[in-house]
This record gives C-alpha cells, structure tokens and sequence, in this order.
C-alpha cells in the first residue's frame, strides 16, 4: 500500500523489460548478413516467438528478481500481447520472478511493437532499395517523425504510452509493476516519465540499443516536482543476462536498424 509520503499515481516501482531475444532478431541478422533486402518470417510480427536463447534469456531474469538481486519483485506484470513479450513475461514468472504467482499476466495492445507499415520486414538495404522515397522522407524528418505508410512514428506510440501511464496511476498507484515490451517501447517510455525532449531521447538511442531481457528500473521519488513522482534508477541492466550462461543479445527490432 503507498505511504503517507506517496502520491497514488504514481507506483511504487516500475521496471521495463525488453522481451528475450526472438526468432525475428535471428531472421534480421541472417538477413543483414546475406545482404537480404527482406528479413525471412513468414508469420506476423505480433505472432514471432522467442528463440531458444531468448527463452534461456527470460529464465535468467525470473532468476535474479527470485533471488532478490532487484530489491523487489513485482506484484503486477503488463506485457505486450506480442507473443515474444507474453512468453518473456511467462517464462519470467515461472522462475519465481514474480511477487503474487498467481497473478495474471495483463496483455495490454498500448505496449505493441512499433508498426512499420509497409517497410514490415525490410532491411535497411531493402528500405533504399524497395521504397527510396520513404528512406529519404526518413532521412529528412528523421526517426521520431517519420511515419511510413500504414506505420507509426515514435509521436504516435508516445500517444498511446501517455494513455497507457495514465492507467498504470489509476489502478497500480502505489504498488510495484513491471511492463514487458519492445526496443521503442522502452524508449518512449523513458521520454514520457522522464519528460525529456526529441534530442535527449534519440541520443540515447544512439548509444546503442536496448539489450534483450535487460532492466530499466523507476522508483517513487518524494522529492521530485511537486508530487513526486519516478527517479530512474537504472537503464538497459543486462546483470540478470551476463549472470547465467546465456549470451547478451541486442538487436533492434524489425526496420529500426538505421540510427540518426
């Protein structure tokens, strides 16, 4: 329950997780490597699974927050209702991550995958290639404007990620959650609690992407603006990973490939 000290609308703790490493991140690199204009899947994006080692990846997690390496364990799980996300959270709460077991996990569609539209499944050589004018519409408005067609920008998952912050205060002030998503997730994410601008956000990102199965951690802060509200107490943890035998992974996500 919140403290005398603590405004309800905000949790206790939050951690974001990026999802384990999946078939999709495998099938990208392949794809690069052969110089692939197009990344070979041939199920949806929403329907991608987690990769052996992605599933390894997820366990080693579940581990660590069992262990009490978090300093707590979370009472609510959020994840995106892509299945890579819900097996993450899955295999995550079978290794006693998880502070209430019995739980449910809530799929919630806000923590979707970024959608591409109709750059789904290209690379970036297959982007220049197949649809020039986009890659220079991209170019000039760069990513976090860009919206390909049928696709989304990061302005419009950070619409979405505003309501989806909204929710979390009204039903989970006060208690400890965790939401399990994507790369651009985790990174909008940053830039709405953090309130940062578009050029604090994309230097992140160009520092490099956003490891699978890694942590990026909130605590209640009393002391921050007037209300309080969440101190960022860690980003992109991969200890949970590079503690266990699995190797760390971190690819990005579909067509985000291409840093500006």
């Amino acid at each position: 329950m919140p403290t005398a000290a603590h405004n309800a609308a905000w949790p206790e703790q939050l951690w974001i997780v990026r999802h384990g490493e999946s078939a999709g991140n495998v099938a990208r690199d392949a794809a690069h490597a052969a110089g692939a204009a197009r990344i070979a899947l041939d199920a949806r994006d929403v329907d991608v699974p987690l990769s052996a080692r992605g599933e390894e990846q997820a366990r080693a997690l579940g581990r660590w927050f069992a262990r009490g390496d978090a300093h707590g364990r979370p009472e609510v799980m959020l994840a995106s209702p892509y299945v890579r996300a819900m097996e993450t959270a899955r295999l995550f709460r079978e290794q006693g991550g998880t502070a209430v077991p019995d739980e449910p996990i809530c799929a919630d569609e806000r923590l979707r995958e970024k959608e591409f539209g109709i750059l789904d499944g290209l690379t970036t050589s297959g982007i220049s290639t197949l649809q020039p004018e986009q890659a220079e519409f991209r170019r000039m408005l760069g990513k976090f404007y860009h919206r390909p067609p049928g696709g989304e920008s990061w302005c419009d998952v950070i619409l979405r990620l505003r309501s989806l912050m909204d929710t979390v205060g009204l039903h989970y002030g006060g208690r400890r959650v965790m939401i399990v998503a994507h790369q651009v997730v985790v990174l909008c994410l940053r830039y709405v609690i953090e309130r940062m601008s578009e050029e604090q956000i994309l230097a992140i990102d160009r520092e490099g992407d956003v490891a699978n199965c890694s942590v990026t951690e909130y605590r209640f802060d009393p002391t921050q603006g007037r209300d309080g509200g969440l101190a960022l107490v860690r980003y992109n943890e991969t200890a949970p990973v590079e503690e266990s035998a699995v190797a760390v992974t971190a690819e990005p996500d579909r067509s985000e490939g291409v840093r500006r």
